[in-house]
């Protein structure tokens, strides 16, 4: 089978799969059952000493259903570990030392001063730990007081603290960034800057994921109150994957260390962080939402993929679909392609036809015969390759999208004609 052990800024796990700081990661019973199950590591939930007290509300977590399907995107109000800061250290101390061979990350949030991130560093070395990840990325909560987001949205805050962090240990330091900015460039460039040696994103997204139409407040409610929270799940795996690919494939952070968060639900999922660079992943919606077991499909999953593939290691498809990423200017316009349908598989519902005719261009042909069969048809001339029927047909294969060999060479956006910027 194929060797899925890892190595990330210096960091060795025996498989990519962590769990994320989080609920699973709070405490020394949450971790040695996973690590029991088989998970490679964990990020410890975010310790935090200095400052106003952490208390937590009840409730704090919310969901979006879709279609029967529970917890395709979660929303939580939860900050900070509220546990005392020497009772964490004690147990990540227990922890590491019982479970060797697994990598353990500690998350870190105080207030952005010098001092404070000096006086915490101190104690987690004493642990043991492998490496500590720096929380920039929290996006309620903990930004109200200066924390979490409020510094991850900042690149001199970002550099500043991280560089502190480096004069104050020699453990791997990850910066955990925020999706909550417009270009997830810039704080990762800060973080290279300030001698980072990996980054983990992403943390989660702004969201109220519903409203209470009888009590008229967002869910959940404290009281019945309720505020924005952080949004994960398999909804956001998109934009995790945009803004890893991002950091991946810019000049000024390419070489740097990623592991990759948002989503992971799936080894299908994991396999496509990798793909875009990620040395490791890690998962928590999945984990609270099938339990800590997952870790079994996910292993078995990625290494029957890899053995069907030929990889003998990660790092055999790592980054390898990074050169493929580019920005929408350089892709070809002379490329074309035209749906197909196989009649053979299809199974008459007309969808294909009903979205093309009303939200697209009239390119399939709805037809009956003498015995009330129906058909559909591709109008070759007017279908425009936009896949949309592919997408919306309930039948795998049915429908494909065939390449047409029209003899036009390569043409982007920067070489066309209706360009006003070509050649300049």
């Amino acid at each position: 089978m194929a060797d899925l052990s890892c190595k990330i800024a210096g960091v060795t796990s025996p498989n990519p799969f962590w769990l994320a700081s989080a609920p699973p990661t709070d405490k020394q019973y949450n971790v040695e059952r996973a690590f029991e199950a088989g998970w490679g590591g964990v990020v410890w939930k975010t310790l935090g000493e200095a400052g106003p007290p952490v208390v937590n509300v009840s409730s704090r977590y919310g969901s979006v259903d879709y279609n029967g399907q529970r917890m395709i995107g979660f929303n939580n109000i939860e900050l900070i570990t509220d546990r005392p800061l020497q009772v964490n250290l004690d147990e990540i101390a227990a922890v590491k030392k019982a479970w060797p061979d697994r990598a353990m990350v500690v998350s870190l949030m105080v207030p952005c001063n010098e001092q404070a991130w000096k006086e915490i560093l101190q104690r987690v070395e004493q642990t043991g730990c492998d490496a500590v990840e720096l929380n920039f990325g929290c996006p309620h909560g903990m930004s109200e007081r200066g924390m979490g987001a409020a510094v991850g949205q900042v690149p001199e805050y970002i550099r500043d603290v991280t560089g502190w962090c480096k004069t104050y240990t020699d453990l791997p330091v990850f910066v955990k960034l925020t999706p909550n900015i417009s270009d997830i460039r810039q704080p990762a460039r800060a973080a290279h800057e300030g001698g980072a040696d990996a980054v983990s994103l992403i943390n989660t997204i702004n969201s109220i994921v519903s409203v209470d139409l009888d009590i008229m407040a967002p869910m959940p409610t404290v009281a019945g109150k309720g505020a924005h929270g952080g949004y994960c799940g398999p909804a956001v795996r998109p934009i995790a994957l945009s803004m890893v690919s991002e950091i991946a494939r810019d000049a000024q952070t390419q070489n740097l260390p990623i592991s990759g968060i948002g989503g992971i639900n799936h080894w299908h999922d994991a396999a496509e962080f990798i793909a875009l660079g990620c040395g490791s992943v890690q998962v928590c919606t999945a984990a609270m939402r099938y339990g800590y077991r997952i870790i079994d499909d996910l292993v078995d999953g990625l290494n029957n993929w890899m053995d069907s593939k030929g990889y003998n290691s990660i790092e055999d498809f790592r980054g390898a679909a990074i050169p493929n990423v580019t920005d929408w200017q350089h892709l070809d316009l002379n490329y074309e392609t035209i749906a197909s349908i196989d009649e053979d598989k299809c199974i008459e519902c007309g969808l294909c036809h009903i979205v093309c005719e009303d939200t697209s261009h009239q390119a399939i042909r709805a037809s009956k015969d003498s015995d009330g069969k129906r058909s559909y048809t591709v109008i070759d001339d007017e279908c425009v390759g936009c896949n949309l029927c592919e997408l919306v047909c309930p039948v795998p294969d049915c429908i494909s999208m065939v390449e047409v060999e029209n003899g036009k060479p390569y043409l982007n956006w920067g070489g066309h004609p209706n360009n006003p910027m070509r050649g300049g």
